[in-house]
């Protein structure tokens, strides 16, 4: 009876397991970003996308498809330290679809000497080549 009880948890285990260690790893690379952005450093920001022409950012100019675009879209939105203020990020949700996708709501909020603005964010995650990485961003 015990081995059938394993047979049956183990795998459940191993499971829940390599989904945290991936919402880990997500968890991760939005802190990253949100420390490069708060050092005004928009490349390495970057870095959290998807190096691809294949990128989607909806925002509210509407989309903007790759990777390159939508970096030349946050330095001229974002042209100074001053602009970029400090962001931080809240996760609200955040699901493991598979072992290479995920999906992702949280907030935003920046702060700056002259306003405070924020809004929601809708992320679908991808590990490709063994790292997470989003590729389609939702920013309200």
């Amino acid at each position: 009876m015990i081995q059938i009880i394993l047979f049956i948890l183990l795998p459940v285990a191993l499971f829940a397991q390599r989904n945290r260690t991936e919402e880990q790893s997500i968890r991760k690379v939005m802190l990253e970003q949100q420390e490069a952005w708060n050092r005004a450093d928009i490349e390495s920001f970057m870095e959290g996308y998807w190096k691809s022409d294949s990128l989607k950012f909806i925002g509210r100019n509407g989309i903007t498809y790759g990777w390159q675009p939508t970096l030349e879209n946050y330095k001229k939105g974002y042209p100074t330290p001053a602009a970029m203020g400090k962001l931080t990020f809240t996760i609200l949700s955040l699901e493991i679809l598979s072992s290479t996708s995920a999906y992702m709501i949280g907030r935003w909020q920046l702060k700056r000497q002259t306003d405070e603005p924020g809004g929601h964010f809708t992320l679908l995650w991808r590990k490709i080549n063994g790292k997470w990485v989003i590729v389609a961003d939702h920013t309200s």
